[in-house]
């Protein structure tokens, strides 16, 4: 997705040799027209399975996944992080590490919202070592809703997250493919 690349290019800051900073519209400030935008794109690759429901993971998940959601005019469903008093035991529960924050966390889904007739598309903001798609496809299984395939805003094609997708035959779009972080700049995958 051109327009994304051009908002990375424009406002993203390369952290390090792994760390993209996209907080001005991704992950604390979003930019809805972009999201928007983004939602639609992963509607016109994804249009012709039977979604039910759409899947991420709080926080910074949600907001592409809403805006898919609208496109596919389907529920949204968010894996917590942190359990809240208002739930109960059961849940579906699986185990995510983050490289980014370098925590284990446990994400959670209530079985209420989430079924065997379930068919499910996955949305996040990012794929690198595939962590979170991994908990929750483990959730999926756990459900056992079928997955439909994978909508990734940003991919490190870089990082194994990837190779982890493919090796299950799942479909996946990522709407921007990063490369590699060269002289603090971006490299995108070619076309």
């Amino acid at each position: 997705m051109k327009e994304l690349e051009a908002r990375i290019k424009k406002d993203g800051r390369v952290l390090g040799a792994d760390v993209l900073k996209v907080d001005s519209f991704l992950n604390h400030q979003v930019d809805p027209v972009l999201m928007q935008k983004m939602g639609q794109e992963f509607y016109e690759y994804f249009k012709t399975k039977p979604i039910t429901k759409i899947l991420t993971v709080e926080s910074s998940g949600i907001a592409p996944a809403v805006m898919t959601g609208l496109a596919f005019q389907k529920p949204v469903v968010f894996a917590r992080k942190h359990k809240s008093i208002t739930m109960n035991n059961d849940m579906y529960v699986a185990d995510v590490y983050s490289f980014t924050k370098k925590t284990a966390n446990k994400i959670s889904i209530s079985k209420n919202f989430l079924n065997s007739q379930d068919h499910v598309l996955i949305i996040d903001d990012f794929l690198a070592n595939g962590q979170a798609v991994s908990g929750l496809t483990d959730i999926i299984q756990q459900s056992q809703a079928t997955l439909e395939g994978i909508g990734i805003v940003i991919e490190k094609t870089f990082q194994k997250g990837r190779q982890l997708i493919d090796q299950q035959n799942i479909p996946i779009l990522s709407l921007a493919r990063i490369k590699a972080f060269k002289d603090g700049q971006v490299v995108f995958e070619e076309e």
